[in-house]
């Protein structure tokens, strides 16, 4: 499958019926019709030079009960080298939320390692929503699985977006993670849209899966009744200590391929180019950005691992000649 101008989609057309053998098709394009394609698609629903800043805060560290295989924070990895906090005090949070304010950050989001909330950190939880709000930023959460009860309390708050991955394929899925199952990420989707919220789902690639895998992540996320508002595409980050510590990287141009794909299928989401940054080249971030990726996370660190400084990213935009996004346009296209 290939486009020319003069056959493009029409702007407003959304598919939700993606089969795989459809989606692989995608992926095994030449480069360069599919790079022509996914920038086709997204110069059609966005501005091309335009990118949304979100900055990532751990809320509470470490002893998550989940034990995801690529992450530092699961009590079931003894060897990760991690130092657990309790859940923040909201004057920490308003501070790095206006810190984050100040450096061009127009979403905050807050991260938890919990397999659920727990009834006695949950008000707080709520208040750093509201006083987020508060400073005009756009507010996000991961908390692990929510129970309706929560969700609701969570939209009543204000709360604009839940982030919940699906991670990978269905078929990938018990190689990586055996706590939880796929249709357990799913219900928690469906909660989020029930309550009115936007939702946050992607993946991590890099995982030792295989392109089919890929393939069957985006044709997931495509396909669910509503596609993601935002879709981050993280690239493992093979912590010391973690199952997944030794895994091959994935190969560059096959990350691009994958930013490119979903921007294809999800042409009005934010594509998220998230966690594995630090170990690409400003290249393989410019190849990104022309795919179709528009969002990034900012700032020296994500929950617990590297990010890209906040000068070298600034820098890299201007050198590509990209501007933020401020909360007021986000909200105008949401």
């Amino acid at each position: 499958m290939s486009l020319t101008p003069n056959t493009m989609p029409e702007a407003d057309a959304l598919r939700h019926d993606w089969s795989l053998k459809e989606v692989g098709a995608l992926f095994d394009q030449p480069f360069n019709n599919l790079l022509f394609e996914a920038h086709s698609v997204h110069r059609a629903h966005f501005d091309p030079n335009a990118v949304q800043v979100s900055t990532l805060l751990s809320i509470k560290t470490g002893s998550c009960a989940e034990d995801c295989g690529y992450c530092s924070q699961s009590a079931h990895h003894k060897e990760v080298k991690l130092e657990k906090e309790r859940l923040l005090d909201v004057d920490a949070v308003i501070a790095a939320a206006a810190a984050a304010k100040a450096n061009g950050a127009s979403r905050f989001c807050m991260g938890a390692a919990w397999r659920n909330p727990n009834k006695r950190d949950f008000p707080r939880v709520l208040e750093m929503v509201r006083v987020v709000r508060d400073l005009g930023l756009e507010t996000c959460m991961t908390l692990g699985m929510l129970d309706n009860d929560q969700t609701e309390a969570l939209a009543e708050a204000g709360l604009d977006y839940y982030n919940h991955n699906l991670d990978t394929s269905p078929e990938y899925y018990d190689k990586v993670i055996t706590t939880r199952t796929y249709q357990d990420r799913l219900d928690t989707l469906e909660r989020v849209r029930a309550a009115g919220m936007n939702v946050c789902s992607g993946g991590i690639v890099g995982m030792g899966e295989s392109r089919e895998d890929r393939i069957g992540l985006l044709a997931q996320l495509a396909n669910l009744p509503k596609h993601p508002e935002s879709v981050p595409i993280n690239m493992l980050v093979a912590v010391p200590g973690t199952p997944l510590q030794d895994v091959p990287r994935l190969e560059p141009l096959e990350f691009v391929r994958t930013i490119a794909v979903a921007r294809i299928l999800m042409p009005k989401s934010y594509v998220r180019l998230s966690a594995g940054r630090t170990d690409m080249n400003d290249e393989t971030q410019a190849l990104c950005f022309f795919a179709g990726a528009n969002s990034i996370f900012y700032g020296d660190k994500l929950l617990t691992t590297p990010n890209p400084e906040a000068n070298s990213d600034m820098q890299l935009f201007g050198r590509l000649g990209l501007r933020t996004l401020d909360p007021h346009e986000n909200a105008a296209r949401a």
